[in-house]
């Protein structure tokens, strides 16, 4: 399965289960949305990546994003405490992550998904397309993933289970994910 059928598989499952959440989220990224990014940052994205962007732009509206903070997203999706970056989140992360200059955190690393601080999230290895993941303080994880379409069919099984009520930490609530 690609990256953009995963994707849309966490859509309808979002629509189905969280319709209040799945329309709270944003249209596409356009190309020269990430041809820009792309030209600023010094890399191509991944196919993956670029194709996942072009689905959905998870970046909020300039007038709700905090300049205290190190990430902004839609809280509470994927989980409760990180959330999708959007193509300026992530442009905005890639030149100032947490571990840069430090021996661990490579270029050729995108984040896609982060909590608020920064301290933790997800990154596509552009090299490869595998997904691996962070937490400042603890080693990083490579190739967690061996592509964004296997990572997206993980939160696929976790809302099938939430809309299942097996899953024990997150519930729904007037459309909404909830978690405890």
């Amino acid at each position: 399965m690609s990256a953009v059928e995963s994707w849309s598989r966490v859509m309808n499952l979002l629509r189905e289960y969280a319709p209040a959440d799945h329309a709270d989220l944003p249209g596409p990224a356009t190309e020269r949305m990430l041809a820009a990014a792309e030209e600023r940052m010094g890399l191509s994205l991944p196919q993956d990546l670029r194709a996942w962007l072009l689905q959905n732009n998870l970046d909020l509206p300039e007038d709700e994003v905090d300049d205290d903070v190190a990430c902004c997203g839609y809280a509470g999706f994927p989980d409760e405490g990180s959330f999708f970056l959007g193509i300026r989140a992530m442009e905005r992360f890639y030149a100032n992550h947490p571990l840069s200059g430090g021996g661990e955190w490579r270029e050729e690393w995108i984040p896609f998904k982060s909590d608020q601080d920064g301290w933790m999230g997800q990154f596509i290895d552009a090299r490869d397309g595998r997904v691996g993941r962070w937490f400042v303080g603890a080693p990083t994880v490579t190739g967690e993933y061996a592509s964004l379409a296997d990572y997206f069919d993980s939160v696929a099984e976790m809302l099938t289970r939430i809309g299942a009520g097996d899953y024990p930490i997150c519930s729904v609530v007037e459309g909404r994910l909830v978690w405890s």
